[in-house]
């Protein structure tokens, strides 16, 4: 398979300035090479753009919500109107919330710790953990892995047709796959959901950095998103949405700020008097500055044009698949099949190859970062997989030995910032490895696949 620079449509226009983009790593082979970041499903690098403002603001920083003197005035304002920037960017409603929280899991798990008692949880085992898992005090409908998304909308409406209808339900849905990178059908699941009263909180958490999220025009009741997944450090995340149910329950962690007024009273006890705003569920000092870069991003991505962003993003997954296609050793993992959108995430298996051993070497003699495992999503790899649920596998964990299949798949995962040069070095690196194999021998250690220093595999 030959690779060239006029193979990928620069013209679109070029990628987003992000952090990382000169560092270069060592190969086992010799010599180092530019580090080629195709793992954004995990975490994708910070913008340059955000890191810039983050630096502006650094000098600056101080409390927020209870400071007089001006650099707390000044942090606050700031808190504040990165709020309000997020909830443009997500579409709210006039009405909704935007809770500032740690990460996807965490916003998850504050909707879970704030659903009425006795509401049913319906969620597809399709899910990332995150929203897999956070439903434990709920009684929950796990949905089995609908193969078109037409099915996964009569699925959805079959599970709530048969439910107590006088009872609070929710619906837990992603709209991207951290797996196959496959659009979900939203709307319709929105649609569905609220035809049966229930609602419905959609983890947008691989779509919010590839795609538009508007949640008035999606008519979900909840988004939840990460901001290392939308191009913004580590540490902060959203949950924006309906206020109610939000307002109605106990605060998430109890504290400062979450609190208005508390009093003692004549018995010794406590009273205490919460915020209904979103700040009920934002106890302790904030993540001010994770919170800044999260509004920094989402007006970066806004500038830029999400439409010219898509349509660079789609160019290099044609790309992408239509160099996978030519291995035939290579199976990409689907659920809706090959017609269906997608966002930049793409999961593959190789034929006679331990996926731990190839994204080693990927890593190691060509100095490409992808992710190995089962992407927490256990249930939907196994699917994807045909595997038992029984059978060997772990999440980032080799099972077998180089060489040896594996029930793990690796991914590769691209947006935004994405270099066409790490594309096609990553297309030339799967087809060399197919066709010669691996020039370095590798080992087991600590749970990972590594190079033996010892020496090649073959003749380098």
């Amino acid at each position: 398979m030959s690779v060239s620079t006029a193979a990928l449509d620069s013209s679109v226009c070029a990628p987003l300035p992000v952090l990382g983009q000169d560092v270069t790593v060592p190969l086992v082979t010799g010599g180092e090479v530019t580090y080629a970041a195709l793992d954004y499903a995990a975490s994708a690098p910070a913008l340059q753009r955000v890191w810039d403002d983050v630096a502006a603001y650094a000098p600056y920083y101080g409390s927020v919500h209870r400071g007089a003197g001006y650099l707390s005035q000044l942090s606050t304002d700031l808190f504040e109107n990165s709020r309000r920037t997020v909830a443009e960017f997500l579409g709210c409603r006039a009405d909704d919330q935007v809770v500032f929280t740690r990460s996807t899991t965490d916003s998850l798990n504050l909707l879970a710790a704030a659903i009425p008692v006795g509401c049913q949880v319906f969620v597809y085992e399709t899910e990332h953990h995150a929203s897999l898992l956070p439903w434990r005090d709920a009684r929950v409908t796990y949905l089995n892995a609908p193969r078109t998304p037409g099915q996964a909308v009569e699925t959805l409406e079959r599970a709530l047709a048969d439910r107590d209808p006088h009872g609070p339900a929710l619906v837990c849905v992603t709209g991207a796959s951290n797996v196959t990178g496959e659009l979900w059908p939203v709307k319709e699941l929105a649609a569905a959901a609220h035809a049966h009263g229930a609602r419905i909180v959609l983890d947008a958490a691989q779509l919010a950095p590839h795609h538009p999220v508007d949640i008035a025009e999606l008519d979900v009741d909840w988004v939840a998103f990460s901001g290392h997944k939308l191009y913004a450090p580590f540490g902060s995340g959203v949950l924006a949405g309906r206020a109610d149910w939000l307002q109605a329950a106990e605060p998430y962690l109890a504290g400062g700020g979450a609190s208005r007024k508390v009093a003692r009273r004549a018995d010794g006890g406590v009273d205490v008097d919460w915020h209904t705003t979103a700040a009920r569920h934002e106890a302790g000092s904030p993540n001010v500055i994770g919170v800044y870069s999260i509004a920094s991003a989402c007006k970066a991505l806004t500038e830029a044009g999400f439409d010219t962003l898509v349509a660079r993003e789609q160019e290099l997954v044609r790309r992408v698949r239509e160099g996978l296609a030519e291995v035939p050793e290579v199976q990409v993992l689907s659920l809706f099949g090959d017609d269906a959108p997608r966002v930049g995430v793409i999961s593959f298996v190789v034929r006679g190859w331990n996926s731990s051993h190839f994204a080693a070497a990927l890593s190691a003699e060509y100095g490409i970062g992808v992710r190995d495992g089962l992407f927490c999503a256990h249930p939907l790899v196994r699917t994807l997989l045909g595997s038992d649920p029984q059978d060997p596998g772990e999440c980032g964990a080799p099972e077998a030995e180089p060489g040896e299949r594996s029930l793990n798949a690796i991914r590769v995962s691209f947006g935004a910032g994405t270099p066409d040069e790490h594309i096609e070095r990553f297309l030339r690196a799967v087809s060399e490895l197919v066709r010669q194999g691996a020039q370095w021998k590798y080992r087991t250690e600590d749970g990972r696949c590594v190079p033996d220093r010892g020496e090649a595999a073959r003749t380098v």
